[in-house]
Order: C-alpha cells, then sequence, then structure tokens
C-alpha cells in the first residue's frame, strides 16, 4: 500500500481562501504565490476542514478519535505531545474557469502549471504527465472535438482571441481520469480544458477572479453602516487545485499504525464534500473533494 498520493479539490461555488493583506482597493483578497501571483489554498486551511471532517464523522467528542489524533496531532495547546502523521502541502492550481465565446467557459491551464505537476507526481510516486503541450503567446491547445472553437480555429476566451491546434486532448484525459468526482463534469472537462501559454494563463488567474461588495446596513436609517462596506475576493466556482498528501507513521502512543494505514484510514472516510475558506454562511467555499485512485499510474 501507498503512503503518498493526491487530493484534488474542485470549487462548486465561489471560493476564498484568504490572504489577510488587503492590496489596492480589494480588502479581502485570495491567497496567492508570491513569485507566480497563481492563487492557492494554505495547507493549514485544508488540513483545519479535513481534521474537523474526520472528527465530526468518527461520532466521538472533538479530539477523543485516536485515529483523528494519530492523523492530525493532539489539539491546540498540546502540540508538545506527538506530531501528526499526515502532511497536506498548500492546494496549488491545477484548472481555472474562463468564460468562452463557445461552449460556455473553458478550463484553462499552462505548461508551468503541467510540469510542476509532474514534478509532484514523482513526489508521490506515480508516472509523470506525457506530452504536455508547449503552445505559444495567444494559442490554445485543446482537445480535436472541442466545442470551445470556432469554425475557424480559433477559440475566444474573454475578450481574447486564440488560435488552436489539438495536442491537448491527453491533458484533458488526465484531469478527468483523475481530479473529478462525477461522471457529468468527468465527461465535461475532456472536451473543455485548454492548455495556454504560461503568460496568458497568468494573465487570467490574476484578473479573472470575481470582487463582491460587502455591506452591514444600519436598520434604523437602511443606510450602511460605518466602516461595514468592503471587497472581498473570490476564486470562481469550478476551480480546481490539488495537494499533495504524505502520511508517515503514528506517533501517537494509544494508536500505532504505518504511513500506508494511516492513508487507508484517511481515504476510507470517503470525504466527498467540505466547505474551506470564508463564506461559509453565504454558501462560499463549497468544494468536491477526491484522491487520486489509488493505483492508477503508480511506479512500480
Amino acid at each position: 500500500m501507498s503512503d503518498k498520493t493526491l487530493l484534488f479539490v474542485h470549487a462548486l461555488t465561489g471560493l476564498h481562501p484568504g490572504g489577510g493583506t488587503a492590496l489596492g482597493v480589494v480588502d479581502l483578497p485570495v491567497q496567492r504565490e508570491r513569485h507566480t501571483e497563481w492563487p492557492l489554498i494554505p495547507g493549514s486551511s485544508l488540513k483545519g476542514v479535513l481534521r474537523a471532517e474526520c472528527n465530526r464523522r468518527s461520532g466521538k467528542a472533538p479530539d477523543k478519535c485516536p485515529e483523528v489524533l494519530a492523523a492530525f496531532g493532539p489539539p491546540t495547546g498540546s502540540a508538545s505531545e506527538h506530531a501528526g502523521a499526515v502532511t497536506l502541502s498548500d492546494a496549488r492550481i491545477l484548472a481555472f474557469p474562463v468564460r468562452s465565446l463557445r461552449g460556455v467557459f473553458a478550463w484553462i491551464t499552462c505548461p508551468g502549471v503541467l510540469n510542476r505537476l509532474s514534478r509532484d507526481l514523482a513526489i508521490v510516486g506515480r508516472v509523470a504527465l506525457r506530452d504536455v503541450p508547449n503552445p505559444s503567446r495567444d494559442a490554445a491547445s485543446c482537445a480535436a472535438s472541442s466545442p470551445l472553437v470556432t469554425p475557424n480555429c480559433k477559440m475566444i476566451l474573454e475578450e481574447f482571441e486564440f488560435s488552436c491546434d489539438e495536442a491537448g486532448a491527453s491533458v484533458a484525459e488526465w484531469i478527468a481520469d483523475h481530479a473529478i468526482g462525477d461522471q457529468d463534469t468527468r465527461e465535461r472537462i475532456r472536451q473543455h480544458v485548454a492548455v495556454l501559454h504560461d503568460d496568458d494563463f497568468t494573465h487570467f488567474v490574476r484578473h479573472g477572479t470575481e470582487v463582491v461588495a460587502r455591506i452591514g446596513l444600519n436598520y434604523d436609517t437602511k443606510t450602511v453602516r460605518s466602516g461595514a462596506l468592503f471587497y472581498e475576493e473570490y476564486l470562481p466556482a469550478e476551480t480546481l487545485f490539488y495537494s499533495l498528501v504524505l502520511c508517515r507513521r503514528s506517533y501517537y502512543k494509544q494508536h500505532p499504525a504505518s504511513g500506508a494505514e494511516i492513508l487507508e484510514w484517511f481515504r476510507s472516510r470517503q470525504i466527498q464534500h467540505l466547505q474551506i475558506g470564508g463564506g461559509e454562511t453565504v454558501g462560499k467555499g463549497i468544494c468536491s473533494i477526491q484522491f487520486a485512485p489509488a493505483s492508477a499510474n503508480a511506479v512500480q
């Protein structure tokens, strides 16, 4: 049994993994990598919501389940007792939804994202992606029969036009087979993935988010309370991320287990949906999660 895998996160509603630092007119921006400006979900946020869901499913009082304590470590204030067995990396961007003239919207990705994914696949003992396209600026690679393509072999994303080739089918197939849980989305993604140049991808993930005004009202005057107007940034629904999951042996003396046993217990929770990030009470951050198939493309 393996003690390493990937965990995929598919945003079903707008997602706000907060950054904590106001930039320009946006009071609450999303978390981004410093060097690429690509959005991410902090590993601490992902680990926290997974711990809470595992606690809930255990049917026991919070942090009284030995499997949870072994996997995630002791509760806050007792960290010196032992380390948790599960390591979760920051969830990295895999594909980003962008409005399309045809086909409604595309999931875009780029060689930089896919080459990094291949490197991370090697870490978890899986075969790297093959035949990663490398389109030039203002070009897109997609499946041969993609409904995103116009009759003159162009793709219109937002207000930008891209010439198309048919080199992106293998990428779309891989994402559909590994990252998506439900059959309808899996079939859709096979035809709606477009691989863009790194710079074109970066432009969309930098400027293609949603900025929403949030207010609090003075109920006597029906006007905005002083200081209650702020702007919050959300990643759009359908954004895809992945995280590395690495499991060590348990350090919790009351529940010894190998890394492979810890990961198998984690999988057996069959967690399919989580709420991640801010805006829980307004329906934000509802995500589908999916472990990579247990045996697919494993390196022997």
